[in-house]
C-alpha cells in the first residue's frame, strides 16, 4: 500500500506509482509537519462528478484532491478547524466550508478568494445540504438549522426549536423540493422547501428500545430512507407511500451506527441496494437491502474507519482513519464477487428471515435481474432470455462469457453494466493484450505527423492530451497510413476518454475497430470511402425513398449526411451514455451494424430532415446534437439489420469480426500505398522546407529585434540627453530660485532673532521677580511649618514627659504599697509564730509541771521508784533537746528579722536613685525644650534678617534696570548675591547654636542669566541643619526613654527578689514552726 506524506506542499501527484489491479486501497494520504507531527484530516466530501473530493485538517487547511488527474492542491488556510464541508451544484468552482467559529466561509477553489462569510449560528455546524439546483444549501448545527439562498448568500429562513430538543440532522432530498428534519425524540418530519408547510412525518416504531437516530441515508432517487443511531438495526422508509417497510438487524458486533451511506451504482437508475453501515468498532459493511447479505467490508480494529464519503458515480470511497490519514478504497477491487460478470445463470441464496445467521439456505437456479421499486411492496421481475444450445462454440468468448447470452441481455436492459462494461468490451473484441508489440510501438516516440496536435485539437486536460497523441502516434507507426488520415483523431478520442487510465487498451480497442468496423474506408484514400457510403445509401434508397429523394432534390450526397456520423463515430451528436449505450451494441453485432446505425439515425430524424433545404442547415444538423431518442434509434438498426435484402445488405460485402492476433500485431495495408508514400514524402518535404522556412525566419525576427533593439537605445540615448540637459537648466533656475528665497528668509529671521531676544529678556526679568516671590512665599510657609511641627514636637514631648512623670509616680506607689503589705504580711506571720511558740511554752510547762508533781506522788511509792526514775530520765534528755530545738529557732528569727532589714533599706536606696533619674529626666527635657526655642527664635531672627536684604536688593535691581536699555543689558555682568545658611547642630554633652553666613557670588559667563541659583541653596542649607538637630534630639531622648525602662526593669527585679526572700523566710519558719 503506497502512502504519500503531503507535508507543507501545496500541490503535487497523489499517488506516485500507478496502482495495481486488485488493489482495493488505492493510495494513503498523510499530513506530518516538519517537526515529525501528524496532521489529522476532520472531514470529506466528493464533487457531483466523483472524480474529485475536499479534505479539511484541523490546522484549518482545504484541500482538494483529483484521483483522476492524480492531482492534488491546497485551495485555502483558514487557520481554524472545519466542522462540515460541501460543493457548490451550481458553480462548481465554489465550495461550502463550516469553521469552528460557528460560521460558514464559501471559497473559490480556481482563485482561492472568498467569495462570501455567512454568520448567524451559535453552536458548531455538523452538516450542509445543497439543493440539486444548487441555489439554496440548509446548515444544520444542534440548536437551529438555517436557508440559505447562495446567489446572493443570504439567510432565507430559521428553525427554531426548544430547549428540551435538539436537532440531529436537517437536509434536501436528491431531485426535489423536499426537507427531511429528525429530531432528539426520533420524530421526523418532511417539508416544503419553498413554503415550509408540513407534507408529513414519517412513523416510527412505538415498541423495543429508543433508537435515537444518529445517521441517515437516501438512494439517490429520493424513494428510500434508512436511519440508525443507538442500536444495532437499521430502519427503512418508503417515501412514496411514508411507510416502514423493513428493519434490519446487523450483526452483535455492531452497537452503534455512526454513518450510512448508499454505494451508487450506474446501473440501478437512482434505486441503490447497497448501503454501507459504520459502526461503533471503525468498521464500514456494505449489506444488500434487499437480500440482507454482507458483500464486503472496510477497515479494521487496528486500522478503523471515523468518517467517509462515497463518490456519486460509486468508483471510489474516501475514508479518514483514526490515525487521522485519508484511505482512498477502489471499489471494483473490495471484493471479487463486484469484478466478475455478471453471469447468465446463478446460484441464489435466500433465506426465511434476514434476522437469523445465514445457517440454512435454499438454492435455487434463476435469472438475476435488478428489482423495480412499487409502492407498499418489493417485486422482482425475472427476465428470461431465450433458450440457446449448450454446445454453441462460436459464440464462446474468454472468461466463460457467451456472445449470444450477452446480447439476450444487451437486448433486455438496452446496455451493459456499466461496471462491467469495460470487461465486456474486452471479452466481444477479444484484445489479445501485446504488451511486447505495444510497447515497441510506443518507444518510437511520438509520430511527426501528431507533434503539433494541440494546435489543430486542443484538448482542456493534458491528460486526455499526452494520451490521444500516444496512441495516434502508436496506430501511425503500425501502419503508415494513419499518419495521413486526417479524421482519425476524431475516431480514437471517445476511446482515448473512455481507457485514459490504460492506453494500451485504449490502442487496441481503435486497431479492432478499424480492422473490422472500419473496413474499405481506405481504399479511396484521400478520399471519403464512396464504397461504404454507396452502401448505406443503397440501405436508405430501399426503406425510405422520400427522404433519400428530399436529399437529392437539395443536393446532399452522403458525404454530408453519412460520413459526418462515421468519421466521428456519433461522438459529435450523441451524449456520453447514449454513445456507450450504441458502442454496446456496435461491439455486439456484425461490423455492417454500424452502417445500419447511421442509416437508422437518418430515418429516425426524417421529420427535421425534411424542414430542411439549405446545405448549411444539413450539415449543422449533422455536427451537434439533436433530440433523439437512442433506444429508439437501435431498434431502427436492428430492424434495418434484419429487413434489408441481402443483395444490398452491407454484410455480403464485409468480412466478419476478425480478433487481432497475439503476440504480434496483423499488418495492415487496406490503403492506397503509393498515394500514402506520396503524400508522406511530400509531407516531409514540406516539414523541411517549413522547417528551414521557420529558421531563416527566426534569424530575421532576431537581426530585426537586434535592429529595432539598437534603434530604441539610440532614440532613448538622444532623449536622454534632451531631458538631462532640460532638467539642468531647471535645476539651475531653480537654485537661483533658491538662493534668493533663502536670503529673504535669513533676513526675515535675524529680525524675528532680535525680536525674540528682546522678548526673551523680558519674560525672563518678569520670570525671575516670579521666582523670587515664590521662593519667599515658600520659606515663609516651611517657617510656618517648621513652628507648627515644632510646637507639636514640644506639645507631643511634654505629654510623653507628663505620662512617663505620673507612670513613675503609679509605679512608685506600687512598690510602697506592695512593700507594705509584705511588712504587713511578716508582721502577721511573726506574730502568729510567737503565739504559736508561746502555746507550745505553755503546754510543755504545764506537762513538766504535771510530770514533777507525778514525779513527786511516785517517789512516795517504793516499789515503783526504779520505773519512775527512769522515765524521768527520758523526759529530760527530750526537753534538753527541744531547748535545744528552741535556741535554733530563735537564732533563725533572728537572721530572717536582719535579712528584712538589709532588704528594706536597699528598697528605700533603689527609691532614692529613681527619684534623682526622674528629676534629672525632668531637667534634661526641659533644657532641651529651651535650647529648641532659643534655636526657633534664632533662626527666625535670621530669616528677617534676610527677608530685609533680599527687599533692598530687589529694589536695587528694578532701579538699575530701569536706567539701562535693552540692547545694553546683554553685555552687563550679574550682581552677586549672598545668602545665608543656618546650621543647627547638636552634640552629646551639650547643643550650642551656631550662625553661619556664606556668601556666594556668581558671575554668568554666557548671554543667559540665572537666576535661581542662590535660594535653592539656602533651602537645601537650613532643611539639613534643622533635620539633623532633631534627629540628634530624638536620639537623646529614645536613649533617655531606656535607661528609665532599664531602670524600671531593674526596680521591678528587685521587688521580685524582695518578695521571693520573704516568702522564703516565711516558708521556713512555717517549716520550723512544725
Amino acid at each position: 500500500m503506497e502512502v504519500t506524506d503531503i507535508g507543507n506542499k501545496e500541490e503535487g501527484n497523489v499517488w506516485h506509482r500507478k496502482p495495481t489491479a486488485g488493489k482495493s486501497v488505492l493510495v494513503t494520504v498523510a499530513r506530518t509537519t516538519q517537526r515529525g507531527k501528524t496532521v489529522r484530516f476532520l472531514h470529506v466530501t466528493f464533487d457531483i462528478k466523483g472524480d474529485s473530493f475536499l479534505a479539511g485538517d484541523h490546522h484549518g487547511n482545504i484541500y482538494v484532491f483529483d484521483i483522476s488527474r492524480n492531482r492534488f492542491r491546497l485551495v485555502q488556510k483558514t487557520g481554524q478547524a472545519c466542522t462540515a464541508l460541501a460543493f457548490s451544484l451550481r458553480r462548481t468552482t465554489e465550495l461550502l466550508v463550516a469553521l469552528a467559529d460557528y460560521t460558514i466561509k464559501c471559497f473559490d477553489k480556481d482563485t482561492k478568494q472568498l467569495v462570501s462569510w455567512m454568520r448567524g449560528h451559535e453552536g458548531a455546524v455538523s452538516s450542509i445540504s445543497v439543493h440539486s439546483s444548487g441555489r439554496y444549501a440548509i446548515t444544520t448545527s444542534s440548536d437551529t438549522a438555517q436557508l440559505w439562498d447562495l446567489d446572493t448568500f443570504q439567510r432565507k429562513r430559521k428553525l427554531n426549536i426548544r430547549q428540551s430538543f435538539c436537532i440531529q440532522k436537517v437536509f434536501f432530498l436528491p431531485d426535489s423540493n423536499t426537507i427531511l428534519s429528525c429530531f432528539s425524540d426520533d420524530s421526523i418530519f418532511a417539508w416544503e422547501s419553498d413554503t415550509l408547510l408540513c407534507k408529513y412525518q414519517l412513523p416510527v416504531p412505538d415498541c423495543g428500545p429508543q433508537i435515537s437516530y444518529k445517521a441517515f441515508a437516501v438512494t439517490r432517487d429520493g424513494k428510500r430512507l434508512v436511519a440508525g443511531g443507538r442500536s444495532n438495526l437499521l430502519h427503512l422508509w418508503c417515501l412514496d407511500s411514508k411507510q416502514l417497510v423493513r428493519v434490519i438487524q446487523m450483526p452483535t458486533q455492531v452497537r452503534t451506527v455512526r454513518q450510512l451511506e448508499f454505494l451508487p451504482d450506474s446501473f440501478d437508475r437512482g434505486a441503490s441496494q447497497t448501503i454501507g453501515v459504520l459502526s461503533q468498532d471503525g468498521v464500514m459493511r456494505f449489506i444488500n437491502i434487499q437480500t440482507c447479505k454482507l458483500l464486503f467490508h472496510m477497515g479494521s480494529h487496528d486500522n478503523a474507519i471515523t468518517t467517509v464519503a462515497v463518490s456519486p458515480n460509486g468508483r471510489h470511497v474516501a475514508a479518514i482513519m483514526d490515525n487521522g490519514s485519508i484511505n482512498i478504497y477502489n471499489v471494483q477491487s473490495l471484493t471479487q464477487e463486484l469484478n466478475k460478470p455478471p453471469p447468465s445463470r446463478v446460484a441464489v441464496v435466500s433465506d426465511g428471515d434476514a434476522h437469523q445467521e445465514l445457517s440454512k439456505v435454499t438454492v435455487r437456479s434463476e435469472v438475476v435481474q435488478r428489482p423495480v421499486m412499487s409502492s407498499g411492496r418489493t417485486r422482482v421481475k425475472i427476465l428470461r432470455p431465450p433458450a440457446v444450445p449448450t454446445d454453441d462454440k462460436e459464440n464462446e468468448l474468454p472468461a466463460g462469457l457467451n456472445k449470444r447470452r450477452l446480447v439476450a441481455l444487451l437486448k433486455a436492459f438496452g446496455e451493459y453494466p456499466a461496471k462491467y462494461r469495460m470487461f465486456v468490451c474486452r471479452s466481444l473484441l477479444c484484445l489479445p493484450e501485446n504488451h511486447a508489440a505495444y510497447s515497441s510501438l510506443t518507444d518510437k516516440g511520438l509520430h511527426s505527423a501528431y507533434l503539433t496536435l494541440h494546435d489543430k485539437y486542443p484538448i482542456k486536460s493534458h491528460k486526455l492530451q499526452r494520451g490521444l497523441q500516444r496512441v495516434l502516434s502508436a496506430l501511425a507507426h503500425w501502419a503508415a497510413i494513419f499518419g495521413e488520415v486526417e479524421y482519425l483523431p476524431l475516431v480514437a478520442f471517445p476511446f482515448v476518454k473512455l481507457f485514459q487510465n490504460n492506453p494500451m487498451l485504449c490502442f487496441e480497442v481503435v486497431a479492432t475497430l478499424i480492422v473490422n468496423w472500419c473496413q474499405h474506408w481506405f481504399e479511396y484514400f484521400p478520399n471519403p470511402p464512396l464504397n461504404i457510403l454507396n452502401m448505406a445509401e443503397n440501405v436508405l434508397a430501399h426503406h425510405d425513398k422520400e427522404l433519400l429523394q428530399h436529399l437529392v432534390d437539395c443536393g446532399i450526397t452522403s458525404q454530408l449526411y453519412v460520413w459526418p456520423l462515421m468519421e466521428t463515430l456519433f461522438s459529435e451528436v450523441l451524449t456520453r451514455e447514449e454513445w456507450l449505450r450504441l458502442f454496446d451494441n456496435v461491439f455486439s453485432n456484425h461490423p455492417s451494424f454500424l452502417i445500419m446505425a447511421c442509416v437508422a439515425y437518418i430515418t429516425c430524424c426524417r421529420e427535421p430532415l425534411l424542414l430542411c433545404s439549405q446545405k448549411q442547415d444539413f450539415s449543422y444538423f449533422f455536427h451537434h446534437r439533436n433530440n433523439l431518442d437512442v433506444g429508439a434509434m437501435i431498434r431502427e438498426a436492428y430492424r434495418l439489420l434484419s429487413s434489408t435484402p441481402a443483395d444490398i445488405h452491407p454484410r455480403t460485402l464485409l468480412s466478419d469480426f476478425a480478433p487481432l492476433t497475439k503476440g504480434q500485431y496483423p499488418v495492415f495495408n487496406h490503403y492506397p500505398e503509393f498515394i500514402v508514400e506520396y503524400q508522406s514524402q511530400e509531407r516531409e518535404k514540406i516539414r523541411l522546407q517549413e522547417m528551414e522556412y521557420l529558421g531563416e525566419r527566426q534569424e530575421v525576427s532576431a537581426l530585426r529585434a537586434d535592429f529595432v533593439r539598437r534603434q530604441a537605445e539610440e532614440e532613448a540615448y538622444y532623449t536622454q540627453q534632451e531631458l538631462l540637459q532640460k532638467a539642468e537648466e531647471q535645476r539651475r533656475n531653480n537654485l537661483a530660485q533658491e538662493e534668493e528665497k533663502l536670503t529673504q528668509q535669513k533676513a526675515k529671521l535675524a529680525a524675528m532673532k532680535r525680536e525674540l531676544k528682546v522678548k526673551e529678556l523680558q519674560l525672563l526679568d518678569t520670570s525671575r521677580r516670579r521666582f523670587l516671590k515664590h521662593q519667599q512665599d515658600l520659606r515663609a510657609s516651611q517657617i510656618q511649618r517648621l513652628d507648627q511641627e515644632i510646637r507639636r514636637k514640644m506639645d507631643l514631648r511634654e505629654q510623653e514627659s507628663a505620662a512617663a512623670v505620673q507612670d513613675l509616680e503609679i509605679r512608685q506607689m506600687e512598690l510602697e504599697a506592695q512593700r507594705k503589705r509584705l511588712e504587713q504580711h511578716l508582721l502577721k506571720e511573726q506574730g502568729r509564730m510567737g503565739r504559736e511558740v508561746e502555746e507550745e511554752v505553755e503546754i510543755r510547762m504545764r506537762k513538766a509541771d504535771r510530770e514533777e508533781e507525778s514525779l513527786a506522788e511516785l517517789l512516795h511509792c517504793p516499789e515503783t521508784n526504779m520505773q519512775i526514775l527512769e522515765e524521768s530520765l527520758a523526759e529530760a534528755c527530750q526537753l534538753g533537746l527541744e531547748s535545744d530545738w528552741q535556741r535554733d529557732i530563735a537564732d533563725r528569727l533572728q537572721q530572717v528579722n536582719a535579712e528584712k532589714e538589709r532588704k528594706r533599706e536597699s528598697l528605700a536606696e533603689l527609691h532614692r536613685q529613681t527619684l534623682a533619674e526622674e528629676e534629672r529626666l525632668a531637667d534634661t527635657m526641659r533644657d532641651v525644650a529651651g535650647r529648641k526655642w532659643d534655636e526657633v527664635m534664632s533662626a527666625r531672627a535670621q530669616l528677617q534678617e534676610q527677608r530685609q536684604a533680599w527687599s533692598s536688593a530687589d529694589a536695587e535691581d528694578q532701579r538699575h534696570t530701569r536706567t539701562r536699555s535693552p540692547g545694553f543689558i546683554r553685555g552687563l555682568p550679574l550682581r552677586p548675591s549672598t545668602t545665608a545658611a543656618v546650621h543647627v547642630e547638636i552634640n552629646g554633652a551639650g547643643q550650642a547654636l551656631k550662625l553661619n553666613t556664606a556668601t556666594t557670588a556668581r558671575q554668568a559667563g554666557t548671554d543667559m542669566v540665572c537666576l535661581n541659583s542662590n535660594s535653592p541653596s539656602e533651602s537645601t542649607s537650613t532643611n539639613f541643619s534643622l533635620d539633623r538637630g532633631r534627629a540628634q534630639l530624638d536620639s537623646s531622648e529614645r536613649e533617655l526613654l531606656k535607661e528609665i525602662r532599664d531602670l524600671r526593669q531593674k526596680l521591678a527585679a528587685r521587688v521580685r527578689e524582695g518578695s521571693s526572700a520573704a516568702s522564703q523566710s516565711v516558708h521556713t519558719l512555717s517549716s520550723v514552726s512544725q
